[in-house]
């Protein structure tokens, strides 16, 4: 039966025999109605690639300044310099945070943060020198491609010379945030004040060359076409043909709540929950082959959905995400421990593995 309706459709059919899918094909996906079918392909699809285990890393988030430059329309953590709530963590501030990350059982941190207007290139140094100094064996996975192409502009260096002089102070790998969706149709309406979808592509592109690996992520679940998110998958597609820097794509859910999007009435509720599995198994299939890490961010998903979404391509559940406030500010509750999403792997008959930043299993359970 499987069989047959994977026949009727070309482009499922083409996903089984792992040939690449086309953007025609992707579009075909993208509106095709049996979801339990397209999720059965990915699922067979993901056994294939990359078998059974389930990983997470142990991760901490640092979020070292909510001051930012810019002002997305889809972003609730943002604040302008001088706001009340607004802050900047000094080294000291880093350092604490850092060692208690490290007695949490952390092997990554994860930081990220605002466009700050004034921070100088020297003040993300001296975070990673401290940081490496302190805990040589803690994975620095810092600053997407948007906040290098930012202090890029800013500090008037290249943005060779950013990545260049980071990597130098102990930059180890780059988080995939700032992708959002490339098109330029779509990336005005939900950013503002970032850069361009084919400048974070040619900043990644840089990082790639110079030995810097990164994730990369997908906004999707607001006001998107399904064009907009096949263009983005193939873009993904073809610079890891290039440069085979990717190390997971992060599909990322919208999440409305204190966002301009919502108070402007242009997103009223979040996507359903089909939605969110159509994406996951689309994103294995248009990437089967060539990026085969695909991560289910059960922080916007909640665990429930997660083991779901594990069964429609998806081999990943990214960490433990100590301390994020990224979707905390957005409503989401957002801490686990590396046994709860143990757990949760076990729960669906899969086998659950804490991973480092580069996938590579360190830790069984």
């Amino acid at each position: 039966m499987l069989d047959q309706l994977i026949s009727e459709s070309k482009a499922l059919d083409k996903a089984i025999s792992g040939e690449e899918l086309t953007y025609d094909d992707g579009i075909e996906l993208m509106n095709y109605d049996n979801l339990h079918v397209l999720g059965a392909v990915a699922d067979i699809t993901r056994k294939k690639l990359v078998g059974d285990t389930v990983t997470f890393a142990a991760s901490y988030y640092m979020n070292y300044t909510n001051v930012c430059a810019a002002s997305c329309q889809m972003c609730a953590f943002y604040r302008k310099d001088g706001a009340e709530d607004a802050y900047t963590l000094t080294p000291e501030q880093i350092e604490q945070r850092v060692g208690i990350a490290k007695s949490m059982g952390a092997t990554e941190v994860h930081i990220v943060g605002g466009f700050h207007p004034t921070l100088p290139l020297e003040y993300y140094e001296d975070m990673m020198r401290v940081i490496k100094k302190n805990h040589p064996q803690l994975n620095i996975k810092a600053l997407t491609a948007a906040e290098i192409f930012f202090l890029s502009k800013l500090t008037k260096n290249s943005v060779k010379e950013v990545l260049s002089r980071l990597k130098s102070a102990g930059l180890d790998s780059m988080p995939g945030g700032g992708a959002e969706l490339f098109h330029p149709e779509i990336r005005g309406k939900i950013v503002r004040g970032k850069c361009t979808g084919q400048e974070f592509l040619d900043t990644i592109e840089q990082a790639h060359n110079l030995g810097i690996k990164s994730n990369v992520t997908m906004l999707y679940g607001h006001i998107e076409k399904p064009s907009h998110i096949i263009d983005h998958l193939i873009k993904i597609r073809e610079l890891q043909k290039k440069t085979n820097g990717f190390i997971t794509l992060i599909p990322l859910k919208f999440s409305l709540d204190n966002t301009e999007l919502e108070q402007q009435h242009l997103v009223n509720h979040e996507c359903s929950s089909v939605y969110d599995l159509r994406i996951i198994a689309l994103s294995r299939l248009m990437l089967a082959n060539v990026l085969n890490n695909i991560s289910v961010y059960w922080v916007a998903y909640g665990k429930k959905l997660a083991q779901v979404a594990l069964s429609n391509g998806g081999n990943d559940l990214v960490g433990t995400a100590f301390s994020e406030e990224i979707y905390r500010a957005a409503g989401k509750p957002t801490t686990s421990s590396v046994e709860e999403l143990a757990t949760t792997v076990k729960e669906i008959g899969r086998n659950p593995a804490q991973r480092d930043s580069f996938f590579n299993v360190i830790r069984k359970f």
